[in-house]
């Protein structure tokens, strides 16, 4: 009797801790998978936890998506742009004429943008209020800062703090932050890691929009993201 006892015990415990065991297995296949952002580390620099991936959606996307396939830049940077830039207003002009989604200033950014796309002069206040001509002309930019003006800093994070800083205030003034020559600049940048390099802006940049602008965009990629 003793022994059916100690049987029955037995076939109970098992037959109990392999339910926990399928329980547990099913909690692990039901959880959701965690993505993080493209440019995302340790430190969450350009991306965040997240259960899904998926971009808030504007009335521009499909300009967005067109502009980040015909110059290699990030949808989600493009947005975050507009959305510090101009909030997604394609109308605004800024009390120093830059114009539309992206805020471009025809003189500078939309003359780059245009000599980029093998035309001469600068666009017009029409062109840069319709919002397909300015994200595109806008995301040509940032492939200029990135490509040409900023070359040769090697982290991808630390590229596009560069980049974002450029945009709002030009490579020009980025680069004089760390050194007057250009080479030993961006030896200097690369010798940081992407939070130095963030850190280094923020104190040392001599413009105080440029590095508010940092902090706005990259709040507004991890929030897009």
């Amino acid at each position: 009797m003793r022994l059916k006892f100690i049987h029955a015990h037995v076939f109970l415990v098992l037959l109990l801790t392999g339910c926990v065991n399928q329980e547990a297995q099913q909690v692990r296949n039901d959880k959701p998978s965690i993505s993080r952002g493209i440019f995302s580390n340790n430190n969450d620099i350009f991306g965040s936890r997240s259960v899904t991936n998926k971009n808030k959606i504007t009335p521009f996307d499909s300009f967005i998506e067109q502009a980040s396939r015909r110059y290699g830049v990030d949808e989600t940077l493009i947005k975050a742009i507009i959305q510090v830039e101009s909030g997604f207003r394609p109308e605004v002009i800024s009390k120093s004429n830059a114009v539309g989604l992206m805020q471009i200033k025809a003189a500078t950014a939309g003359r780059d943008a245009y000599r980029l796309k093998g035309k001469s002069g600068q666009p017009t206040l029409r062109e840069l209020k319709d919002p397909a001509t300015n994200i595109d002309l806008g995301t040509a930019y940032i492939s200029i800062l990135k490509k040409q003006h900023l070359e040769g800093i090697n982290n991808p994070e630390t590229l596009y703090y560069a980049t974002i800083v450029a945009y709002v205030n030009g490579a020009g003034a980025l680069l004089r932050t760390f050194d007057l020559n250009r080479t030993l600049a961006i030896n200097k940048i690369n010798r940081l890691t992407p939070d130095e390099f963030y850190q280094y802006v923020q104190n040392n940049h001599p413009a105080p929009q440029a590095p508010r602008y940092l902090w706005k965009v990259r709040n507004a990629y991890h929030a897009i993201n």
